[in-house]
């Protein structure tokens, strides 16, 4: 009775355009989930994603979810999944879009999926590291390994969403150190983030794994922003 008054007083909002939700729902209304601009990535192997790497690093596989447009539903999920501690987000997109990665040839002798790591100032402010649920989430659907200890962030900077690549390339330079052993040598590793820009980010952790003995990357994000 408690949770049924106060989830009159305090109703359950969707997270996308912020409406009541019904009790079937989960964070994301039906309507939202509907009008969600999914990429169809994993469909074409010269999808955008793929094409931000094209001649910088060799990459098996790269996809994005979904397309994210200012002021757009994704915005506002990202916002949420990264600002206000909704992590159960990206564990619903990542239920979503697992099922289809199973068919992708590419991603079948992926060993273990490895986050794109917060530095730890970052880390201990937010509390959590936003792509952790997706990663998660992955790796149970696909059965892989979730790897969060090998890749490290050696260097803090401030965030880059007003730079464009040349400017965060250089920024972030080197800023990715691996805590790898010989176990790892030979091992297909699959990248996850939340949104990609320019790239700059996930070419300099593909650039750090690929420093182990025989490595392969494939990379996948939440959103493309275009």
């Amino acid at each position: 009775m408690f949770v049924a008054l106060l989830n009159l007083l305090f109703p359950a909002v969707c997270s996308g355009c912020k409406g009541t939700l019904l009790e079937s729902e989960r964070l994301i209304c039906t309507h939202c989930r509907h009008d969600m601009p999914f990429t169809q990535h994993y469909l074409n192997e010269n999808n955008e994603t793929a094409q931000k790497f094209r001649g910088r690093i060799p990459v098996e596989h790269a996809s994005s979810v979904l397309y994210f447009n200012k002021d757009g539903i994704v915005q506002e999920l990202i916002h949420n999944l990264k600002y206000r501690g909704k992590e159960e987000i990206g564990a619903i997109i990542g239920e979503w879009y697992v099922h289809d990665l199973k068919n992708v040839e590419a991603l079948k002798s992926v060993t273990d999926i490895v986050p794109v790591p917060l530095h730890i100032k970052r880390f201990y402010k937010r509390g959590y590291n936003q792509i952790t649920s997706f990663g998660l989430t992955l790796a149970d659907g696909l059965g892989k390994t979730f790897n969060n200890t090998l890749l490290k962030r050696s260097t803090f900077a401030k965030t880059q969403t007003n730079k464009n690549r040349a400017d965060r390339a250089e920024i972030i330079g080197n800023a990715f150190e691996i805590n790898a052993t010989q176990a790892d040598n030979g091992k297909h590793f699959l990248i996850v983030d939340d949104v990609i820009t320019t790239g700059a980010t996930l070419e300099a952790c593909a650039k750090a794994l690929l420093k182990i003995p025989d490595a392969k990357v494939s990379i996948i994000t939440i959103a493309y922003a275009q």
